[in-house]
């Protein structure tokens, strides 16, 4: 019988390989459109078929998944925010496309460029599919647990990043004794950690939350070991994160690495009256 496609738009990390292999376990062929400069070619290998793309190669993209027969697809994985000034090749389809958009914005963008798609005939995914299982869990996950004035940090900062994600700014913020010492931007999210855990001087706290309305078809806030060895670098105490509503990568060693620094990571959960639950 022969296997059904699936696309993948894919970026850098490793949640596109994360996905063929579980695409493949399902017994899906997996055509990958990878960015130069962003996917790697781990990625590229393990597709069935793959097609290189310069960011804003729209028409090189829908052109390719119609000729291998896609008419399902997922975005994967991340692009840096900051290359839309400087490394962009944009086709008619991506110029036109763009000059409709009004605010240059993550969800207005994937948005745009979504409604294209599935105007053609290619249906958008959730990027959950198949990997419901890499959703952040709640509770405490490390040994270390939050003391009081690290809770009051945590809800200090969570509705301050929530704020954010509702005006399309960021999905993070960097607090301690509740005051707001980084805020995410374009730059993401490591670099956030970095800018806030430098003005911390330590114990710094990190919190990461989805955007109201969250559309689970692309950008979900993600973390993972690398988060925790900035968070370490700073010599920060907490990383407190969404859970179900965001993604976790490399956990057994993300916690590992936690404990080894003395840091706390939770999974909060929002109650439906908007209390907060820290585990």
């Amino acid at each position: 019988m022969d296997r059904e496609n699936i696309g993948i738009i894919a970026g850098g990390g490793q949640f596109p390989l994360n996905f063929i292999e579980a695409a493949k376990r399902e017994n899906r062929r997996v055509v990958v459109v990878a960015h130069k400069g962003e996917t790697s070619q781990q990625v590229a290998d393990a597709a069935d078929a793959v097609c290189w793309v310069k960011l804003g190669q729209l028409g090189r993209l829908i052109s390719f998944f119609k000729k291998e027969g896609v008419a399902e697809t997922v975005f994967l994985g991340t692009i840096t925010k900051t290359r839309i000034f400087r490394d962009v090749l944009p086709d008619l389809k991506a110029l036109a496309l763009w000059n409709k958009i009004d605010r240059k914005q993550d969800d207005a963008i994937l948005r745009a460029i979504a409604n294209l798609l599935e105007s053609e005939g290619i249906m958008v995914l959730e990027s959950t599919t198949y990997l419901e299982h890499l959703l952040f869990p709640p509770g405490v996950l490390t040994k270390a647990r939050p003391n009081k004035a690290q809770r009051r940090d945590i809800e200090f900062g969570w509705y301050n990043a929530r704020e954010i994600g509702r005006l399309d700014i960021g999905q993070c913020v960097v607090v301690r004794d509740c005051t707001v010492l980084a805020v995410e931007a374009i730059e993401g999210t490591d670099k956030t950690i970095l800018r806030g855990g430098k003005l911390a001087g330590e114990k710094a706290v990190v919190v990461k939350v989805r955007k109201p309305g969250q559309d689970f078809r692309f950008d979900l806030p993600a973390t993972g070991l690398a988060t925790v060895q900035t968070l370490a670098r700073v010599k920060g105490s907490v990383l407190a994160v969404e859970a179900g509503q965001s993604l976790v990568f490399d956990r057994e060693e993300m916690i590992k690495e936690a404990d080894r620094a003395g840091i706390v990571v939770v999974g909060v959960v929002e109650r439906d009256d908007g209390t907060l639950e820290i585990g």
